[in-house]
């Protein structure tokens, strides 16, 4: 009996080393890592450049307060306003906490400005924002909430998309509004570019803060570094995770100048967030995806990848439902349960990762090749028939 807390359903498979989208098992399988670590790996596994400035790092220097100024970390954050709307970072060690800060941000302004009434956030049904009490609210799924006491307060949901229903959400007592542009965890859910312009706007004329949670579709996921930039768009606070550490625990908050300001001494802090070790390996990963054409390869990528997958539709008109894809960041709508499918998938030693909507998420590392998306493929083929053979 394992030691571990029950809340996983966790497969017997234990993997003992990854290489590029490979990953082999304790047993010796090697499987297609199309779940990504959950969309965390973007530079695959084991990546030598990455994999150098951990052994660099970790012979000098782990770990130190955040009461010291820390090189790797003022190097990392100028690095991401340089490449975002932002001004300001502060650095977590998930995505959770990436969001809590944003929250917490957008709350402290209005607050700064004399005005402590404006706190609600608005956020969208279908939303995944975290698993602390304060994101499960934002988030609403009432699966999650189950059992952990009252609700905190504070949050709005209105229908995913529906601009009307945002603009009646607003009150007096409005800060901000929160949402991703793609809603991963219930079924890669793409917000179109005008809905992003109008709620910009939206924002704009009622004075509330845009903050956008980019942990699972942001840091080249789509094809572009972040995918408010699909829009032409900023947002005022953004919360990052999963890739910005390519499987190294690290988040982050970005924020422009005036809404960063609020955060004085005392408001906000994280022991670990921003270490030594964790902003050498968050430099060492964006080296890689600021490589000049990487974002371009995602983009080719995404495009094959869904084109396959739009002839496996037609192939398996029974099981698949859609295809939903933004650059590699894609999502399989299936008949059967979704967990059959996934497991028929590993059988196939091609791992997933299943989603709401009865949705099966491939979310490769960014760095995949066509040859490996053409085997890829040819073990989804082989997943899929072994389930029409079952329903034959």
């Amino acid at each position: 009996m394992s030691a571990l807390y029950r809340n996983y359903a966790r497969s017997e498979i234990a993997f003992e080393r990854g290489e590029g989208v490979r990953l082999f098992s304790t047993t010796g399988d090697e499987y297609f890592d199309f779940a990504g670590g959950i969309a965390v790996n973007v530079v695959g596994h084991a990546d030598p450049h990455v994999v150098n400035a951990i052994k660099n790092q970790a012979e000098k220097l782990w770990h130190v307060g955040n009461v010291f100024t820390i090189p790797e970390q003022e190097k990392l954050a100028q690095r991401l306003v340089d490449i975002s709307f932002a001004d300001m970072v502060f650095f977590t060690n998930s995505g959770a906490e990436a969001v809590e800060c944003a929250m917490k941000t957008a709350r402290r302004y209005f607050y700064d400005k004399g005005e402590p009434d404006r706190f609600e956030i608005i956020t969208m049904e279908g939303a995944f924002h975290g698993r602390t009490l304060g994101t499960i609210a934002a988030g609403g799924n009432p699966t999650y909430l189950e059992g952990f006491g009252p609700k905190a307060g504070g949050f709005v949901q209105v229908p995913r998309g529906d601009l009307e229903a945002l603009k009646k959400a607003i009150t007096p007592n409005s800060a901000a509004i929160l949402f991703e542009p793609i809603q991963g965890e219930s079924g890669i859910n793409i917000l179109d570019a005008d809905f992003l312009r109008e709620v910009r706007a939206l924002c704009d004329e009622h004075g509330l803060l845009l903050i956008l949670d980019e942990i699972q579709c942001g840091y080249g996921r789509t094809g572009k570094m972040f995918a408010y930039e699909w829009a032409d768009i900023e947002p005022d606070i953004m919360a990052l995770a999963k890739g910005i550490g390519g499987g190294f625990p690290l988040g982050a908050c970005l924020a422009t100048e005036k809404v960063g300001n609020a955060m004085v001494p005392g408001t906000h802090g994280s022991t670990y967030g921003g270490n030594p070790l964790a902003c050498t390996v968050g430099n060492a990963v964006l080296d890689r995806v600021s490589e000049e054409g990487f974002l371009d390869h995602v983009q080719e990528m995404g495009k094959y990848l869904a084109w396959n997958l739009q002839q496996l539709a037609q192939k398996y008109p029974d099981l698949i439902v859609e295809i939903r894809a933004k650059g590699l960041m894609v999502g399989i709508k299936v008949a059967p349960p979704v967990g059959d499918v996934v497991a028929a998938l590993r059988n196939a030693k091609l791992l997933s990762v299943g989603a709401g909507d009865n949705v099966v998420r491939m979310l490769p590392p960014l760095i995949v090749t066509k040859d490996e998306i053409d085997e890829a493929v040819r073990r989804l083929d082989a997943g899929l028939k072994s389930l029409a053979s079952v329903s034959a």
